[in-house]
This record gives structure tokens, sequence and C-alpha cells, in this order.
């Protein structure tokens, strides 16, 4: 399913990947090797000592705060599993153009004031599975069905 989800991403030239945890392990992180890809740990991730090598040693990095924050063409961005202890306080109150999230395995587009709440959805323990692109330049979100 990543497999499928990276091949559409590359025919649509999606130029930062942001995984929103439950990662799974090393088969995934192969398919973000080479990307500019952000990742957050969710509740069913491990980073063991040998994963984090793992991950280091094929040129991707390892979340260091929650949220993990990164700006992408002017816009701000918070990134969360959606498991975190200050999850449902950051929704009203982080100064970010974006929050995205993972963990209900749900797709999600809502705002909350000035911020943009986004779930992609999931590949994995969903009844559809589905993955999401965001032009920043104009806003607009797409949910797009990955199928097995």
């Amino acid at each position: 399913m990543v497999a499928k989800a990276t091949a559409l991403f590359d025919s649509l030239g999606v130029g930062h990947v942001i995984h929103c945890g439950d990662v799974g392990g090393e088969a995934v992180f192969d398919e973000l090797v080479g990307r500019e890809v952000t990742f957050v740990w969710g509740n069913t991730d491990v980073p063991t000592r040998g994963l984090l090598a793992y991950i280091e040693s094929v040129g991707l990095m390892a979340p260091s705060e929650i949220p993990t924050r990164l700006e992408l063409d002017g816009k701000r961005f918070a990134v969360f599993h959606g498991h975190e202890r200050g999850f449902p306080a950051a929704l009203d109150s982080l100064e970010v153009d974006y929050i995205l999230h993972g963990h209900t395995h749900l797709r999600r587009d809502e705002r909350i004031g000035p911020r943009r709440i986004i779930n992609p959805g999931a590949l994995h323990r969903a009844a559809v599975r589905t993955v999401a692109t965001l032009d920043t330049a104009t806003d607009e979100l797409r949910f797009h069905e990955i199928r097995s």
C-alpha cells in the first residue's frame, strides 16, 4: 500500500511527504527514501536504537519534538500523531496554518479558527484507505483512495 501511495505522490509531483505516525518499520521508511520527508511517531511505533540507526543510515530524520514543526512555501505546519496529551488543546491554540494528524485512521478536513486541521486517513486498519495531497499555494486539499 505504501508503494502505491508513493507512486501516486511521484506521479503528482509531490514535493514533501508528511507521515502522521504509525509508520510501522523499515519497509515503510524504505519507500520514503529519496524524498523530502517529515514524520512523527505514532502510538504503535517503537523507536528502538536499531530503528533510529536505520533511519539515520538512509538519510531520514527522526522527530525530536512534539509537535514536529515545519514551514513549507511560507505556511506553518504542526504535525502530531493525535494521541499525544497536548493534542486537543493545540487544536485551539497553536499559531500555525495547518495541524496534521493521524491516529483515528479517518480522514478529516476542518477549520478551527485560523487553523486547518487535516487527517489524511490511513493505509492500514481503515475501511477506506486514503492519503491526502495539499497544494500550499491554493490551499486545495485532495483525498486519494489507495486500493489494494
